[in-house]
C-alpha cells in the first residue's frame, strides 16, 4: 500500500516566482493571524474536552505541534537559502553546472559498467554454495559462490553500482531541477509572452486565482503520483494529527522538485506580481481547512474545498488515498475523477507512519528510503522506477517474486 501526502497551505515566503522579488508576500503578512487562529482552535479543543468530549486527532500534542511549527519556520527560511546554495550548480548558469553534469554522466557510465560486470560474474540461485576444494585443479561454479550467492567480483560490482547509481540519480536530478527552475521562472516567461498585459483589476486577479488553482491541482496530484515529488511533499502528510498547526508543516526541499510552472499564467498576460498575489490568496485559503472544528459548509462544498474535503485528503484510509487535490476549488477533483466525500472517520498520517518528531527525520525520511531502493536496484529501469513511479511501486516491487534464472559461466 502506498503512503500519503498533500501540498497544504502554509506561510511560505516566496521571492516572487522563479526567485525574483515580486512585492509583499501575503502569506508572510498572514503569519500573526495563523498563530492567533491556532490559539483559538486549541482553546476550543480544551473547552470541548472540559464539556465531556472524547479525544480526537484534532487536539494539539506538544511534540507534534512543535515539529509542525519548526517545519513551518524552516519552510520560510529555505527559499532564502536553498536557491543560493544550488544556483552555482545550475547547468547553463552556475560555475559548477558543467561539473555537476560531468559527475552525473561519469557515475552513470561507471554504474552501467558495474552492472555488466555483475551480470556476467553472478552465479544463479541453482548453484550450491561451497568452498574451493583443496588439491583440485577444476573449480566449479559452486566453489566460486560466496555467502550472498554471487562470486566476489559480482559482489564488488554490486557495491560499485549501488554507490554509482545513487550518485548518478542525485546529481542528474539536481541538474534537471535547477535547469527547469531557471527556464520556467515567471520573469523569463513574462518577458517572452506574446499577449499584452491584462493589468491588475478584479477580473485579471480572478482569472489568476482560478488559473493558479488549476495548475496547483495538477502539481499537487503529481506530488502524490511520482515518488521524487512525494519525497518532499510527504512532510505535510507526516502528522497523525489534524489541526491548524498541520497546515504549517511544510517541506524545505522544494528546489529538488519539478512542477508545472505557475509562470505559464504570465504567457496569458498576467504579471508576475498578479500571479504571486493569486498564490498568496490560494495558500491563505488553504490554512483554515486544516481543522476538525468545522464540520461542513453546506452547499458551498459542491464548488469549494472545505475542512471536510481536506480531511479526506489527509486520510490514510484506503478509499481516501490520493483524493481531493484542489486548493480553493474542489471542482477540479470532480472534473478529473479524484473526488471523495468524507464518510467514515478519517485516520490521519501515512499508510506507514514515520514515528518521529525530529524535523531532520521528517524532512529526509523518504529521500533516505528512496536512496536505499536505488542502491539495491538491479539496473537502470529499476533505479529510475524507484524515483519516478508511484510512491507505492517500490514496496509492491519488493514483494513481487523475482524470476530466479541461473547464469552459469564455463570455467
Amino acid at each position: 500500500m502506498r503512503q500519503r501526502s498533500d501540498t497544504g497551505s502554509t506561510a511560505k515566503r516566496t521571492r516572487g516566482l522563479g526567485g525574483a522579488s515580486s512585492g509583499v508576500d501575503l502569506t508572510v503578512l498572514a503569519v500573526p493571524s495563523y498563530f492567533a487562529a491556532i490559539g483559538a482552535e486549541a482553546l476550543w479543543q480544551r473547552r470541548r474536552r472540559a464539556a465531556g468530549g472524547g479525544p480526537t486527532a484534532g487536539e494539539y500534542e506538544w511534540r507534534d505541534t512543535l515539529a509542525s511549527l519548526t517545519m513551518g519556520n524552516l519552510s520560510l527560511l529555505a527559499p532564502l537559502i536553498v536557491p543560493r546554495l544550488v544556483r552555482p550548480l545550475a547547468p547553463g548558469r552556475g560555475r559548477f553546472g558543467k561539473a555537476l553534469v560531468g559527475v552525473a554522466l561519469t557515475a552513470a557510465v561507471v554504474t552501467t559498467a558495474a552492472d555488466i560486470v555483475r551480470r556476467r560474474t553472478s552465479v544463479g540461485p541453482t548453484a550450491v554454495p561451497g568452498a574451493a576444494r583443496a588439491g583440485t585443479t577444476h573449480v566449479t561454479e559452486s566453489d566460486w559462490v560466496g555467502p550472498e550467492g554471487t562470486r566476489p567480483a559480482a559482489r564488488r560490482a554490486r557495491t560499485v553500482a549501488a554507490v554509482g547509481g545513487v550518485v548518478a540519480i542525485a546529481a542528474g536530478g539536481l541538474a534537471i531541477t535547477t535547469t527547469w527552475a531557471r527556464l520556467t521562472s515567471a520573469q523569463r516567461l513574462w518577458a517572452s509572452r506574446r499577449l499584452p498585459s491584462l493589468g491588475s483589476g478584479p477580473l485579471p486577479l480572478a482569472l489568476a486565482v482560478v488559473g493558479w488553482d488549476l495548475i496547483y491541482y495538477w502539481n499537487h496530484r503529481f506530488m502524490h503520483e511520482s515518488r521524487y515529488m512525494w519525497a518532499l511533499h510527504e512532510v505535510h502528510h507526516s502528522s497523525e494529527r489534524y489541526n491548524l498547526s498541520t497546515a504549517l508543516r511544510q517541506p524545505v526541499a522544494e528546489a529538488l522538485g519539478t512542477t508545472l510552472p505557475y509562470g505559464v499564467l504570465c504567457l496569458a498576460g498576467m504579471s508576475p506580481e498578479l500571479v504571486a498575489t493569486a498564490r498568496g490568496i490560494n495558500l491563505i485559503y488553504q490554512f483554515w481547512i486544516h481543522t476538525e472544528a468545522i464540520d461542513r459548509i453546506g452547499g458551498a462544498e459542491e464548488m469549494l474545498n472545505s475542512p471536510s474535503h481536506h480531511r479526506v485528503h489527509h486520510g490514510s484510509n484506503r478509499q481516501y488515498l490520493d483524493r481531493n487535490h484542489g486548493g480553493i476549488f474542489i471542482i477540479w477533483d470532480r472534473l478529473f475523477g479524484t473526488f471523495a466525500r468524507e464518510e467514515e472517520p478519517v485516520v490521519y498520517g501515512l499508510t506507514s507512519n514515520i514515528d518521529t518528531f525530529n524535523p531532520a527525520g521528517i524532512a529526509s525520511h523518504e529521500y533516505v528510503r528512496m536512496a536505499r531502493d536505488v542502491a539495491g536496484a538491479d539496473g537502470w529501469a529499476e533505479r529510475i522506477s524507484h524515483v519516478v513511479r508511484a510512491p507505492g511501486w517500490s514496496e509492491q516491487h519488493r514483494r513481487s517474486p523475482r524470476d530466479a534464472v541461473a547464469v552459469l559461466s564455463a570455467s
